[in-house]
């Protein structure tokens, strides 16, 4: 199984948010042993919501499942100390501070270029480590602006819009997961590590790959659509009687079948719309005249008759038809962790073969602190060390409410 690829190996994780903890949390679901180091207030996400399970954000369960948790403060020297430590047993760190900043603190990549040649050291940020922009910051928002993303999308006449949800930020999580993947390979053959480059302004282009070479191909800046595809058509949303159905029938047999299905066989015939290009460049005459049959009947009835004729269409569906949804329960894909104090969480779990792959126990998402501890009694620190360091600030240690992992292996 896919969830013990990474057994083993240790993964220190530096990251906030998004991006870098959708990584990490990957790398947990493959069975490495991945140690959150946060703040000892907590990371940012912790606080960003609505949408709360207990007293942390939704948003911070969803990323962080199956991760072992240290606060530790890296504005004071034992505290950097302590992450020292944790650097020199691992084999990936993973980090998304602004270019620079764990260079100063001592933990930066060239620290470990020479005493750790094997380690595998990711750093996630908004813009890369070089270049005139290296040093600025940036969300999933801000790329989706900056890249061209948030251009795309909305109404023509409407303002633009961001996907809401995360997309750079998840998409930058799985780019930085395939590189570790490819240096971990890499290294079992000479048997060196490296420092990898993700940023979330790379990720967002990559997401464009098909409208931005479109551009480079003619030069035409991409229109907004609303929900029609720019390459094909029909390729869209339509209104029904009660709702909304989107439909893809650019093939040519399937936009006959489709005329068929609505009794607009002249529209087959007709010249304005005889292959998908010229139903594209005609898109406003189709979609009026697809609309106006469309409005006539329900979802669920057009569905049926659109499924009988092989014609690709799917309702827009909310999250409650979401969870509703029969291939959801057959791919086994929404998985439930089992929380000691705030009971079961559900979230989505892992996408490869997700049946067998989430039936396995998760561990729930670290509290603050949670085994800091226990990672530290690990690291060889004693009663007395830790004690010190809890009073000097350094660390925070909580209650665990959560026991380690089965598959857990010592530093």
């Amino acid at each position: 199984m896919l969830r013990d690829a990474l057994h083993g190996l240790t993964v220190i994780d530096f990251t906030q948010i998004g991006a870098g903890p959708t990584c990490t949390m990957l790398l947990a679901d493959m069975g490495a042993r991945v140690i959150k180091v946060e703040p000892t207030g907590g990371e940012l996400g912790r606080g960003l919501g609505p949408g709360w399970i207990g007293d942390d954000a939704a948003l911070f369960h969803g990323f962080n499942r199956n991760k072992l948790g240290v606060a530790l403060e890296l504005k004071c020297s034992d505290g950097v100390a302590v992450a020292r430590r944790l650097i020199a047993g691992a084999d990936i760190v993973v980090e998304s501070m602004r270019p620079g900043v764990m260079d100063r603190l001592g933990l930066g990549h060239a620290q470990w270029a020479e005493p750790h040649p094997g380690l595998i050291y990711c750093s996630i940020s908004a813009y890369g480590q070089q270049g005139p922009y290296a040093d600025r910051a940036g969300v999933d928002g801000i790329m989706q602006a900056d890249s061209g993303l948030m251009s795309l999308i909305g109404l023509p006449d409407g303002e633009p819009c961001k996907v809401q949800a995360p997309v750079v930020d998840v998409m930058t999580g799985y780019v930085a997961c395939l590189g570790i993947l490819a240096k971990l390979a890499q290294r079992s053959r000479d048997g060196q590590g490296g420092h990898l480059d993700v940023n979330l302004f790379n990720a967002a282009l990559a997401l464009q790959q098909s409208s931005l070479t479109s551009y480079c191909a003619d030069g035409q800046l991409p229109q907004r659509a609303g929900s029609a595809a720019p390459y094909s058509a029909p390729n869209q949303a339509f209104r029904t009687a009660d709702g909304w159905i989107m439909v893809a029938a650019y093939m040519p047999e399937r936009w006959r079948r489709l005329c068929d299905v609505l009794g607009l066989q002249a529209l087959a015939d007709d010249p304005r719309f005889a292959t998908s290009p010229l139903r594209v460049a005609n898109r406003a005459a189709m979609t009026q005249a697809l609309n106006e049959v469309f409005g006539t009947r329900s979802t669920e009835t057009w569905l049926a008759l659109l499924q009988q004729a092989d014609i690709l269409c799917a309702p827009v569906a909310t999250y409650d038809d979401v969870m509703a949804h029969p291939q959801l329960a057959a791919n086994g894909m929404m998985q439930r962790i089992a929380h000691p104090t705030l009971g079961d969480i559900r979230m989505p779990g892992f996408p490869i073969n997700s049946v067998r792959e989430n039936a396995r126990s998760a561990l729930p998402a670290p509290g603050c602190g949670e085994h800091t501890e226990a990672v530290l009694r690990e690291l060889g620190y004693g009663a007395d060390e830790i004690a010190t360091l809890r009073a000097s600030g350094a660390i925070r240690c909580a209650d665990p409410v959560a026991p380690p992992p089965a598959t857990v292996a010592t530093a």
